[in-house]
């Protein structure tokens, strides 16, 4: 089964090119080019992107989430069934892979989810694996996860082994004991140590970035803000050309004049992820998130105890216009949902972007951003 997409932007990497078409076989990106050469190239189905989305259609690679939770009414914590739900509320929004993300739990409940992502990732080419929020986090800077369950990092080997080379991030407070033994092991064992949930300073920061740690948590929730005598995590990474950092553009849990800061701050490096939970396309109503109840109001994720922000109802479509519209130029905007994730996790040569050998991916948008269609491993979703 072969697909020709045709007269369209191709926004990729950060980088535009217009008439573009890009043609895909076997599950793969075949070729790519611009103008009317698309018609020397055989293909089963051709698709007029300009026809099908309006003037302005933009062709995008699939979108890649690394922090989300559930949607669609169902939570990552609760099985393949409930993730292969979710992932299809969010495919359809063109989220094409994602790392399931899961909230601090028991350990033994956190080693068999992490067990049964390792064996959905081997059977579901759009799960990349896995992403430990919890449980190695601050109390004080927990934010929607259940205190009684959080742990010391001297636990992470047994998550390590249970994902058997799955694991692709686990989010860290540097202040606990045994937190720089835990980033040095991730970093041994090819995942990735990710700062979040903390109270530390930007000097703990940096020094947890120079033991090995790669990529930021949700920048600027749940840990100390960027103030101007004391930068914090945020300013530690922003500064740091090793670290990518993850931002939730949802209009909530960052404020659209610091999305459009952190972007020119740190060019190439932001990750816009969902941080998404069951509510996603679904509506108001109580949730539960990680054993804890969410109420749900006005599309805002909160406790019912005690009103911390509890994830979002967010998909990467919106978060890409939201970035926009807060002043973000469209193909940063986009390389933040592609590229940049892809390669934050060490899945840039199979994701993220449209060239010849990659899987065949992709999201079309309209002038609005809206998206209009979606190719996963070549075949159409929407």
């Amino acid at each position: 089964m072969s697909t020709i997409v045709h007269s369209a932007a191709l926004l990729d990497g950060g980088t535009r090119t217009d008439a573009a078409w890009v043609r895909f076989a076997g599950g793969r990106v075949a070729e790519r080019g611009t103008g009317r050469s698309w018609q020397d190239a055989a293909a089963d189905t051709v698709v007029d992107a300009a026809e099908l989305a309006g003037p302005g259609a933009i062709l995008s690679p699939g979108f890649v989430d690394i922090h989300g939770h559930g949607g669609g009414g169902f939570a990552f914590d609760d099985g393949p069934d409930a993730i292969r739900a979710a992932r299809t509320l969010h495919r359809r929004h063109g989220t094409t892979s994602a790392v399931v993300s899961l909230v601090t739990a028991p350990l033994d409940d956190l080693v068999r989810r992490t067990r049964m992502i390792a064996e959905l990732a081997r059977t579901d080419a759009d799960i990349l694996g896995s992403h430990l929020e919890g449980p190695f986090l601050d109390p004080a800077h927990r934010g929607a996860h259940d205190p009684a369950a959080l742990a010391s990092p001297v636990a992470v080997e047994a998550l390590l082994t249970a994902g058997a080379g799955t694991v692709r991030q686990v989010t860290i407070a540097p202040e606990l004991p045994g937190a720089f033994e835990a980033i040095r092991d991730l970093t041994a064992a090819g995942a990735v140590a990710a700062i979040g949930h903390t109270g530390a300073d930007a000097a703990l920061t940096a020094a947890a970035f120079d033991a090995g740690a790669r990529i930021l948590t949700h920048v600027f929730n749940a840990m100390p803000g960027l103030h101007h005598r004391a930068p914090g995590p945020a300013g530690a990474a922003l500064t740091d050309d090793r670290v990518t950092i993850e931002l939730i553009a949802d209009g909530v849990h960052v404020h659209p004049e610091l999305v459009r800061i952190a972007f020119a701050a740190a060019p190439g490096r932001i990750a816009l992820v969902s941080d998404a939970m069951a509510a996603t396309g679904v509506g108001d109503g109580r949730y539960t998130l990680g054993g804890l109840t969410v109420d749900v109001t006005g599309g805002v994720a909160r406790l019912a105890d005690g009103g911390a922000i509890a994830g979002s109802t967010l998909t990467q479509d919106h978060a890409v216009r939201v970035a926009v519209a807060a002043g973000v130029p469209l193909p940063e905007a986009l390389r933040a949902v592609t590229a940049t994730p892809a390669r934050a996790i060490g899945a840039g040569d199979e994701v993220g972007h449209l060239r010849p050998g990659g899987r065949a991916d992709a999201v079309l948008l309209d002038a609005g951003l809206n998206v209009r269609a979606v190719w996963a491993g070549g075949a159409p979703v929407r």
